[in-house]
């Protein structure tokens, strides 16, 4: 089992550079989650450290972790105090014809037998508000690829998949949900920074590099 690259250490906090595959959760089917890699991220603490908020197994990028029950608690109160800055790259399977805007689109879970469960945009649901901005084009067989940075004031499920596939009418490239999973191995989202803003020291600040995939169509970070 490969160690997990770490993007940020103190005595209070982790960020660690989570791989698109990797569930945050374990599996009700079985197989490799974070918790397997719990012991080895203890780096010399007692406490095993847990996870501050989630990413979707398919998701690489920025994962946050707390060392300890308080700083797990000031950690999350941060998320709620919207004191956390998260800055998401995602490939949209199509154009985008503007530069730059904003979603505000409430959004809802809903649930059959038949589909499982999804997030749907409704008046009814819970605000959701994400900024975008147009970063590069790059060409596919299937037709022009956009990267798209995402900027999520709030954190809603699948926040990010919704909005780009209501938004910009394409989903992200090899969403099995939002969209027709080809193009690519997973749903193409990567959470490339975080910053934590907290009481009396400095902010946690992390970068993840690209991932290869991304890199391999074309598009690069900076």
């Amino acid at each position: 089992m490969s160690p997990l690259p770490i993007l940020f250490e103190d005595g209070e906090a982790l960020v660690i550079d989570k791989p698109a595959g990797l569930a945050v959760d374990p599996p009700r089917a079985g197989g490799e989650s974070l918790a397997d890699h719990l012991d080895a991220l203890r780096l010399g603490f007692q406490r095993l450290p847990v996870a501050v908020h989630r990413l979707d197994r398919d998701t690489s990028g920025c994962l946050l972790l707390a060392r300890n029950p308080k700083s797990a608690k000031r950690l999350g109160a941060a998320f709620e105090a919207r004191l956390v800055e998260k800055r998401y790259l995602g490939v949209v399977a199509g154009p985008v014809p503007e530069d730059a805007g904003t979603i505000d689109l409430a959004l809802t879970k809903i649930s059959s037998a038949e589909d499982g469960w999804r997030m749907i945009a409704a008046a009814s649901g819970k605000p959701s508000v994400t900024h975008w901005s147009k970063l590069a084009v790059a060409d596919s067989a299937d037709g022009p690829l956009t990267l798209v940075e995402f900027r999520p004031e709030t954190g809603r499920t699948h926040q990010i998949r919704i909005h780009a596939l209501e938004a910009f009418g394409h989903p992200l490239l090899g969403d099995p949900i939002y969209g027709d999973g080809t193009g690519a191995a997973r749903t193409l989202l990567h959470a490339a920074g975080l910053t934590v803003q907290r009481e009396g020291k400095e902010p946690i600040r992390a970068v993840a590099p690209l991932p290869a995939d991304f890199a391999a169509l074309g598009f690069s970070d900076g």
